[in-house]
């Protein structure tokens, strides 16, 4: 079995390739670019390890890994034109660099691109593959629409927004494994098991981002911190902070959220910190993990071949960046 940074390396030996033409340039280009930033690979190396959990790394499972990375790309893409987001991976966006139209085409010629890879992969397994794949991105768009949705509602309630972060991140890695699983021969128990690890994974995953933007080391996450509380993004933290404040740290998170103070991010996390949102998050945290962890055992294999995925589960909710 190989680990996480093993499986990371091969297939950035495999994806580093020109995957569009060179004509037209004026859209071409853009896929490229974008493409060249990098990133960390998470999902499409999920799918090889979910791969190997059951078998040999399947020459199919590299296509399908590909159209995996260059879906989730394409994704990033119309979400930075959402955003409005002038950066990404601090190199400027496609929509800030080529503009909005050129962006948008960009984003679903390499939507279109993903399919070809899907196509070069055993008629055997490509009905359940595409399916799944179908499903997966029509989800991601949903969690992209509520994400939207909640920046226009006043209040969020916690079950609203865990199934919002189920929906936009947590279904692409569990489909990532599952696809991996499929095309390693995995009974559908297995491919239960491996596809709730991944959705629980995933969830704990979003608390930690959300924690690190509160609260994390600027040398080591990259950026400032605070920068959700900033643009008053209803994340993990604040809605259990609205939910759970007494009357007077409610009126303050409101006013600091309404007058945009200097101090605010610093103020915020007193609130928070007054509420017990930090510990609470640890907390929430670890119970996912946990949910994770039990339908990772519950998986008929081998215990020896699961410990890559459980080195790499660990890794993405302690990271510091």
């Amino acid at each position: 079995m190989q680990s996480f940074q093993e499986l990371s390396k091969q297939f950035t030996e495999y994806f580093n390739i020109r995957h569009f033409p060179k004509e037209p340039a004026t859209l071409y280009e853009a896929d490229e670019y974008f493409l060249s930033l990098g990133g960390k690979r998470v999902r499409p190396v999920m799918c090889l390890m979910g791969n190997e959990l059951f078998d040999e790394i399947s020459k199919d499972a590299w296509p399908v890994a590909a159209a995996i990375e260059l879906f989730h790309n394409f994704t990033l893409i119309h979400d930075d034109i959402m955003d409005k987001a002038p950066l990404r991976r601090n190199q400027p966006t496609v929509h800030a660099k080529y503009g909005e139209s050129t962006a948008l085409l960009s984003g679903d010629v390499m939507l279109i691109v993903a399919y070809d890879y899907l196509n070069k992969i055993s008629t055997g397994y490509l009905h359940q593959v595409i399916s799944l794949f179908n499903r997966t991105a029509k989800e991601v768009c949903e969690g992209q629409q509520l994400d939207m949705d909640f920046e226009k509602q006043e209040t969020v309630k916690m079950d609203e927004y865990i199934r919002m972060i189920e929906l936009k991140t947590s279904v692409l890695l569990a489909a990532s494994l599952q696809l991996g699983a499929i095309l390693g021969g995995a009974s559908t128990n297995n491919q239960q098991h491996i596809y709730a690890f991944g959705r629980n994974l995933g969830i704990a995953f979003q608390i930690q981002d959300d924690y690190l933007d509160a609260y994390g080391d600027p040398a080591k996450f990259g950026k400032q911190p605070g920068g959700d509380i900033m643009a008053n993004k209803k994340t993990f933290l604040m809605i259990k902070a609205l939910e759970s404040a007494n009357p007077a740290q409610l009126k303050e998170l409101k006013r600091l959220m309404r007058e945009n103070p200097e101090d605010k991010v610093a103020r915020v996390l007193s609130v928070f910190d007054d509420c017990g949102v930090k510990n609470w998050a640890a907390g929430l945290k670890e119970k996912y993990m946990n949910e994770a962890f039990e339908h990772l055992e519950e998986m008929a294999v081998v215990m020896v071949r699961k410990e890559p995925l459980r080195q790499l589960a660990q890794f993405l909710v302690q990271r510091e960046h």
